[in-house]
């Protein structure tokens, strides 16, 4: 018989009984119509069940046969008990639902492996070592003329491509006079190529088209952009925009699902890397330096050509800039970084280093959960194996081993776990996305590509297959080690079954509080960072980004600023280069009285008079910005600076020096935050929009393309004149436009979105795993009410009140609350110092760290133990005495 025959007819069970019993017929009357008497027949013929069985064993796969038989027992025993099932698979599938939702997370800005061909052969040039100000960090920006040295240094060896970090521009299609944004990288002609991709729509960039400096204003889309922007327009092909100066036209549309190089940033629009303005600047560093490997080529040589090439570049550089005494040891830091050839197969960005330690800490928490889970289902389990101790032992009295008991339980595991992987997946297809759109600040959101691709599902079936093993095994174990004649008489003690579940309980209290510990830091980090003081007032500020086609003399942006004053609901208005908590700045070393300040740097902010005012910063001392005055000349400097430079002293009056440039220091202000909320204050000096451009030997007022303009207004919700300034500042100056709009609190949020984030997951998490703690716990104590409905009643028939009752069933669940949640905060305070880092001024030993887990694991113990306590009160102990 064929393979595929016995396979069928393990599930043709019926049909093939049928045709068993009806051969067997056959040979009797076969006998029979031959003159034997038909007793005699079917007494030589001997068992029909055995032969049947005998028959059975060679028509069938055994092994598959009682797989399927255990399925179909395993499906009856979650239908017996319905409650208890919906309880393990409902825990379970939120357990297995928030997994794959992390992983999903996890894989898109983390693992997945860029849509080009054979990412594993990319790599991105790197430099570790010193920077500037001494620090050990590692490096990835670079400039195009050094870029064009080493790709020239391993031609033959190595492709090299220069692709820029993706940055939000400003830009207009056609005459529309409405400036819109778009995330845009500079590339080189040869990237498309090289990651094997193809155009959707017209064609992509090439070596051609990146050849002369300015001579290519080319563009392609990202197919993401173009269905987002452009609803999959055909005629999008020969259309034109304006960005800066130059007017691109669009060429092609790149294949979906390639949308850039950086993960958690979808890239609109790539141009040829020619065309960026700062394609000729040795000291310009805006792009990263990308590498393939050509075949059969080793990575050390080429590394050691390209380091030998860096460091001939930066001496040279250093040469050519005549620096001296300290600035030329610092330099010497730069040249001296060491170059590293890092895999990047699943690209390189910002968020991804950012995110990196935060979610490898985010996964161990989700792991404490599955194990919470885990331990949850396999006491629910055990609990439920204790009313089926009768069943094994007579199983195992009438022939069946041990194997097949464990087989019996794991698969009743396997329906749990497979139909807990269902709702888990429908749960996790939802939560993902739902959570990235939750935080996204609306100005600059993530984007993560998600697919609910075979990856996810591998990683969702291996999850179910884990966790079967892991909840099923113990269970199934104890059911194969049943005594039959013990079971028969009335089962196994009960206190040891007790143990086991008492055990499994500490293991989850102990797992639960380092989930709600690790969570409460994560909450509470987030909260400190909302909440700490800026130093400035962001209520009721609008922040205008504006700017103009050419560079435009400070005189027209002060006219701006008179003419916003007007408009019906402002309070105040200044400008200055960009707001504040924007992620970025200008930083610079500084000397005092010649002396230069090792190892400090000072932020630098150009503000007009009157910005100070409508930011509400507070004057210690001195004066504000005259509409006279200018940069280098006065500097406003807030006290982080007088207590860097100054010792603490007033520094009004006094001087300091940036390069060849003199600041007369003229107010001092409170302190205010700057670039990032997690930075420490940093010294500041602030300086007036007005500045002169030394280069000139008549020193003009230098001019400006871009600026942001600081609004205050009356009402409480600024964004109401949001239209009307936009108008009003291209009505005051036709060259001028605004080309972004946001309030000052919408920028200090961005500055927490991460934070914002793992709050967000940290606290679902502590939340699942305090109910699947409670849900073990109920769990527990109702098998242990069930047991003990004998004792109980005759404790009551003797005079047992019912709160002696209830204190004698949660005696020993107590303990074991107890114990765990000491476990737990061992753990919590032996692995506390190794991610301490991730925390913003969060220690371990701070009394709500502690108390909160604590509070929140006694709650659950309560209310768990609540419906428990009822019903063993509500027993009749006449009842109880008459079953006896």
């Amino acid at each position: 018989m064929s393979l595929w025959s016995r396979i069928a007819n393990v599930f043709c069970s019926d049909r093939l009984n049928r045709e068993i019993d009806e051969e067997l017929e056959s040979h009797i009357q076969e006998a029979i119509e031959h003159g034997r008497d038909p007793a005699e027949v079917r007494r030589a013929f001997g068992s029909t069940l055995r032969h049947r069985e005998e028959s059975r064993d060679v028509r069938l796969l055994m092994w598959l046969d009682s797989l399927r038989a255990d399925a179909v027992s395993g499906l009856r025993q979650l239908k017996k008990n319905k409650i208890t099932s919906a309880a393990a698979i409902v825990s379970l599938a939120l357990a297995i639902g928030a997994c794959t939702s992390a992983f999903r997370l996890v894989d898109a800005l983390l693992l997945r492996p860029l849509p080009v061909v054979e990412p594993e052969g990319l790599y991105i040039l790197s430099r570790h070592g010193a920077g500037f100000d001494g620090k050990p960090g590692t490096f990835e920006d670079y400039q195009y003329p050094l870029f064009r040295q080493l790709r020239g240094a391993v031609k033959g060896q190595a492709e090299l491509l220069a692709i820029s970090y993706a940055e939000r521009m400003d830009l207009t299609y056609g005459a529309d006079q409405e400036m819109e944004k778009a995330l845009l990288q500079y590339v080189s002609g040869s990237m498309f190529g090289s990651f094997g991709l193809r155009p959707v729509l017209g064609r992509l960039l090439t070596e051609s088209d990146d050849l002369t400096a300015g001579a290519h204003p080319l563009a392609v889309l990202s197919h993401d952009y173009w269905t987002r922007r452009f609803g999959q327009d055909p005629k999008v092909i020969g259309r034109t925009f304006r960005l800066r100066n130059d007017l691109y036209q669009i060429v092609g549309v790149a294949d979906a699902p390639f949308s850039g190089t950086e993960p958690g940033t979808m890239t609109d629009i790539f141009v040829p890397a020619i065309m960026h303005p700062d394609v000729g600047n040795s000291n310009s560093s805006w792009l990263r330096t990308w590498a393939r490997l050509k075949l059969g080529v080793a990575g050390e040589p080429v590394r050691q050509k390209l380091q030998a090439t860096y460091r001939a570049f930066e001496e040279e550089r250093g040469k050519g800039a005549g620096l001296k005494g300290t600035d030329q040891e610092r330099f010497g830091n730069i040249i001296a970084q060491a170059m590293v050839l890092q895999p990047a197969a699943a690209g390189v960005s910002e968020m991804q280093e950012n995110s990196r330690p935060s979610l490898t800490l985010l996964g161990v928490v989700v792991v404490l959960v599955l194990l919470i889970t885990c331990a949850n289902v396999a006491n629910l389990m055990i609990a439920q194996g204790a009313a089926r101790a009768r069943e094994m032992g007579l199983r195992i009295s009438i022939g069946a081993g041990r194997w097949r008991l464990v087989q019996l339980v794991l698969m009743e595991s396997a329906w749990i776990a497979m139909l807990a992987l269902a709702l888990g997946s429908l749960f996790a297809w939802w939560a993902a996305p739902f959570v990235v759109s939750s935080i996204n600040p609306p100005d600059n959101p993530a984007r993560l590509f998600l697919p609910a691709d075979c990856r996810v599902f591998l990683f969702a079936l291996v999850l179910t297959l884990g966790v079967t093993f892991l909840f099923g095994v113990l269970p199934a174990v104890r059911a194969s080690a049943t005594k039959p004649v013990s079971a028969l008489k009335g089962g196994e003690d009960p206190h040891s079954r007790r143990r086991l579940m008492h055990a499994l309980i500490a293991l989850q209290v102990a797992f639960c509080f380092l989930v709600l510990f690790v969570a409460s830091l994560f909450v509470a980090t987030f909260e400190r960072l909302s909440h700490r003081p800026t130093g400035f007032s962001a209520e009721r500020v609008l922040a205008l980004d504006t700017v103009a086609e050419r560079p435009q003399p400070p005189l027209f942006w002060d006219q701006i600023v008179d003419h916003l004053r007007t408009v019906p609901g402002v309070e105040k208005v200044a400008v200055a280069s960009w707001p504040l908590l924007v992620g970025y700045g200008f930083r610079s070393y500084i000397s005092i009285s010649g002396v230069p300040q090792n190892g400090v740097f000072t932020y630098f902010l150009s503000v007009s008079p009157g910005w100070i005012d409508a930011m509400k910063i507070v004057f210690v001392d001195g004066r504000d910005f005259l509409a006279s005055d200018t940069s280098p000349v006065v500097a406003i400097v807030n006290e982080a600076f007088a207590k860097a430079y100054f010792d603490g002293v007033n520094p009004v009056g006094k001087s300091f020096d940036k390069g060849q440039s003199r600041y007369r220091i003229v107010g001092l202000v409170r302190d205010a935050m700057y670039s990032r909320t997690r930075e420490p204050l940093l010294p500041t000096a602030y300086v007036p929009f007005q500045s002169v451009d030394e280069r000139m030997a008549w020193a003009p007022m230098a001019p400006r393309s871009r600026g942001t303009f600081i609004v205050r207004t009356y009402n409480p919700n600024p964004l109401t004149l949001a239209l009307t300034l936009r108008q009003e500042v291209t009505r005051a100056r036709a060259e001028f436009r605004v080309s972004n709009i946001r309030t000052q609190l919408e920028i200090n949020e961005s500055q927490t979105v991460r934070e914002r984030l793992l709050a967000m997951l940290a606290l679902f998490f502590a939340v699942v795993a305090l109910l699947l703690a409670g849900v073990g716990l109920y769990g527990v104590l109702h098998y242990s009410v069930l047991q003990r409905r004998h004792e109980i009643g005759i404790r009551m028939a003797i005079g047992a009140q019912a709160r002696d009752i209830a204190r004698h069933v949660i005696a020993d669940i107590s303990s074991m609350v107890l114990v765990g949640a000491l476990a737990g905060l061992a753990l919590a305070m032996s692995s506390i110092r190794y991610v301490e880092t991730l925390f913003y001024q969060v220690k371990a030993t701070d009394l709500p760290m502690l108390g909160l887990p604590s509070l929140a694991i006694v709650a659950a113990a309560l209310l768990a133990s609540l419906p428990a306590v009822i019903q063993a009160v509500r027993i009749d102990p006449a009842e109880m005495l008459r079953a006896e």
